[in-house]
């Protein structure tokens, strides 16, 4: 382990001319300032501004849509539309320039992107931590906070809002912030359909998408209307063993049925060989970022995963305002060969929730009312087997390996495993005279776990158990909507994070059962911000924030078993921080830059007789900006797209840091003319550019030295869409 706090993995690798951050925002401005056509962001307001601004409006608020100059909160909204031709193989691809939210890619196809928002999730060993996921406003996030996001059909993504604020006063157990994927409308003509093939760095992707609805003589789609999509995904990936098998299907149909909208969604995923490369070391990630873990190989650590879901949604307006409801239920089935184990688990998962947004006009101040509940339940049979990958065809059985020439050895563990989540919240909003918006939200949650030991023998004693753990979360909210294109406001919210089945079950002893001394992270946050449209063309957003989090949930890899993550509970911590985003909308321009900046120390965590006090908290770079500009003339299209993160630490000690690093993306595509009703769109891609050798994401708390996970080498790559209708 590297002990110098300056020592960086990969600094020895810069390239020469690689760009720096203040290159980079050189180079945006300068586009900025190039283009003068004439197409607003906004339209330009009249004296009924309120009217015209309905075109701006999110839901993610679980509020009637609204505008997010009225909002209490910092809200953003992924600028998809602004970057044609998007990859869509990760949800990097879709939170590019988005300020608090950084999205490591872990170019591991065993492992899930983590996405870190304002420090919650950073840390996260598999899944999304912290931060609530759903998709047209049904949770994707487990009971127990975890969310995989390997199954989700990300081709039919249209728009992503994000909450980048703690908002477990309307979300519960684990909303350190909010990302809500929106589905693509149907076509507006009875029938069309797409067709993209992606090749680049030895994957190869097709998706196919048909849709239809009826249209009305404003040509706007009406319901019914349905959607179906079909993506593969197949190759050998960047790294040695990186492959990846699978397949998904998504489908969506939607009608009015007595006034009632209704709207039903299935998804299933099948991806039967997904390998798992592994984390590498600071010498062979110098050496060659292709590189994998090589225990990883011998002991063939990998995945496979079946998954469905099916949802029902219905929403309905009355006088005065809107109810809206969901039922979902889905199973999840995973063999995952590991170093130290083979896991097995069957999942099923089943919920519901009912919303209410009303509005009462007839008081002095009009008052807007809101209340829902939401309720979800978790069942995992979970068994953990030897893994006898290693040993050698000719060596002798033992009780661990019975069977000659068969991984999956010994049984290790069998039990099922129950996470329910019941929780409820009321809300409340009065609209004062000069545009003055005052909120207050109260939710209260109570989140069971219990584990059914089935696997007793004389050695091995019962070891069921049950914990339940509750919060009440509230939230104050001010909003002052100055101008019509302008507002500033102010909030105090909390957060609620409970431990998943995963983190209560993985103890550094190796019982089973449950870990009865693991706490749920709490936290507290003040936060402040501003946002405007300036000139009509440009609009900007400011927020600042302290957060003091208790007992923060810290992995770690226990020692002598590689990897096998462990967790236990930080003291407290401060999180201070700030963001900002500028956008800019032309006729033939587009750009756009997000910063962050974040101080996040330890204030009291004691491992032992060793005290982390003052430390960073690790996986979190103190600076880190996005941007991207995109400009479009005669049916051709170019983007610029770039990310600079300051260096970040891999420990709890602050010892081994992770590189800063820039990294350029360029995109260049043409819309050839239409034949009858066929559009083509070949598109050229050159993904880290200047083949920066990087660590895109760390593993914190790392044994054997294996902290990083590197970033894709350059690479080349080919998107070709078809589209008819």
């Amino acid at each position: 382990m590297h002990s110098n706090p300056d020592f960086v993995a990969g600094r020895a690798t810069r390239r020469a001319g690689a760009p720096t951050v203040a290159s980079a925002i050189g180079a945006l401005v300068l586009l900025a300032t190039a283009s003068s056509a004439a197409r607003p962001l906004y339209a330009q307001p009249s004296r009924d501004t309120t009217q015209q601004l309905q075109s701006v409006r999110v839901t993610v608020t679980r509020d009637a849509a609204r505008s997010p100059f009225e909002l209490p909160f910092a809200v953003s909204t992924a600028p998809l539309s602004a970057r044609p031709a998007l990859r869509r193989t990760g949800v990097s691809d879709l939170l590019l320039a988005v300020p608090g939210v950084q999205v490591q890619d872990r170019a591991n196809p065993s492992q899930d992107q983590r996405i870190s928002l304002r420090g919650f999730g950073a840390r996260s060993a598999f899944g999304v931590r912290g931060v609530r996921v759903l998709r047209d406003g049904v949770p994707l996030s487990l009971p127990d906070g975890q969310t995989p996001t390997d199954w989700l059909d990300l081709e039919t993504i249209d728009r992503v809002d994000i909450v980048r604020g703690t908002a477990a006063a309307l979300y519960g157990n684990a909303a350190g912030g909010v990302i809500d994927m929106r589905s693509r409308a149907p076509s507006v003509t009875p029938f069309s359909g797409q067709a993209r093939v992606w090749d680049g760095g030895g994957v190869q992707r097709g998706n196919v998408q048909l849709s239809g609805s009826m249209a009305d003589t404003s040509g706007q789609w009406r319901q019914p209307a349905w959607l179906l999509s079909a993506t593969r995904t197949a190759g050998n990936g960047p790294r040695t063993w990186s492959r990846l098998d699978a397949s998904s299907v998504f489908a969506r149909a939607l009608a009015t049925v007595a006034g009632t909208r209704l709207e039903v969604q299935g998804t299933h995923y099948d991806a039967p060989r997904a390998e798992n490369t592994g984390a590498l070391t600071a010498a062979e990630l110098a050496r060659d970022p292709r590189l994998p873990d090589s225990l990883n190989i011998t002991r063939r650590s990998r995945k496979a995963v079946v998954q469905s879901q099916i949802a029902l949604l219905a929403e309905r307006d009355l006088s005065s305002g809107t109810v809206r409801g969901s039922l979902f239920t889905g199973t999840r089935s995973l063999d995952n060969p590991l170093p130290f184990a083979i896991v097995d688990v069957d999942r099923r998962v089943v919920g519901g929730s009912m919303h209410g947004a009303w509005r009462v006009g007839a008081l002095a101040w009009p008052v807007r009312l809101g209340a829902g509940i939401d309720a979800q339940r978790q069942v995992d049979a979970r068994a953990n087997f030897e893994n006898c990958a290693a040993v050698a065809p000719t060596a002798p059985v033992t009780a661990l390996c019975p069977v000659a020439r068969t991984e999956r050895g010994a049984t290790r563990l069998k039990q099922q495993e129950r996470a329910t989540n019941v929780g409820g919240y009321g809300r409340v909003e009065v609209e004062a005279p000069h545009q003055l918006f005052a909120s207050a939200a109260l939710r209260y949650d109570q989140v069971g776990f219990r584990v059914r030991d089935q696997f007793i023998t004389a050695t091995n004693a019962d070891d069921s158990g049950n914990r339940t753990l509750d919060a009440v979360s509230p939230m104050l909210g001010l909003t002052w909507r100055a101008r019509p294109l302008w507002s500033l406001y102010a909030n105090l919210s909390t957060a609620f994070e409970t431990p998943t089945v995963t983190e209560l079950t993985n103890q550094e002893n190796g019982a089973a059962g449950l870990n009865s001394t693991l706490a749920p992270q709490r936290t507290r946050t003040f936060e402040m911000g501003t946002q405007a449209v300036l000139g009509q063309h440009i609009r900007a957003d400011l927020a600042i924030f302290r957060a003091r989090v208790l007992d923060e949930l810290v992995p770690f890899d226990v020692p002598n078993q590689p990897g096998r993550r462990a967790f236990r509970n930080a003291g407290r911590s401060t999180r201070t921080g700030a963001e900002t985003s500028v956008r800019g909308q032309w006729e033939a321009f587009e750009f756009g830059t997000a910063y962050t900046y974040s101080r996040f120390r330890f204030d009291r965590y004691d491992v032992g007789a060793v005290s982390f006090a003052g430390k960073s908290i690790p996986g979190v770079p103190e600076h880190y900006a996005q941007g991207f500009g995109t400009v479009r003339a005669r049916g051709l299209f170019g983007t610029v797209e770039w990310t600079a993160s300051s260096r970040a630490s891999a420990n709890d000690a602050a010892s081994v840091y992770g590189a800063g690093f820039s990294v350029w993306n360029l995109r260049a595509g043409y819309d050839v003319p239409s034949v009858g009703s066929v559009r083509v769109q070949p598109t050229v891609s050159l993904e880290n550019a200047f083949d920066r050798r990087y660590a895109s994401s760390l593993v914190i708390n790392a044994t054997r030295n294996r902290f990083f996970e590197p970033g894709l080498p350059r690479r080349v790559s080919f998107l070709m869409s078809v589209s008819w209708r």
